[in-house]
């Protein structure tokens, strides 16, 4: 689902508020996420999941073209722990890509 799709989703399941107000709900929420990640904080939405901020520490990698040792300097990176009910709700959908078979 795109940002568009789910601003779509949202108004048609709240007809009473007007596209800019639901616009500016999405952008304010996903705002408000990103902005605590960046001052290090962690984003916990029960039933969901909980966003934190991972350090990646300096390493020597490889150019897969020709092989060169590359320095990669640290960095902090955004991860998302799906919670318990995320990942039930999920597992219980049954297959959602083409090719793939119910457990």
């Amino acid at each position: 689902m795109t940002r568009s799709e789910l601003m779509a989703e949202l108004a048609t399941a709240n007809p009473h508020l007007r596209a800019s107000d639901v616009e500016r709900i999405v952008a304010t929420v996903f705002d408000e996420i990103t902005d605590a990640l960046a001052r290090g904080q962690r984003v916990e939405l029960r039933g969901f999941g909980a966003f934190t901020v991972k350090r990646r520490e300096a390493r020597t990698g490889r150019n897969p073209r020709t092989g060169e040792a590359v320095p990669v300097d640290e960095k902090s990176v955004p991860f998302f722990k799906a919670g318990k009910e995320l990942r039930e709700r999920v597992n219980a959908g049954g297959p959602t890509q083409p090719g793939t078979r119910p457990a």
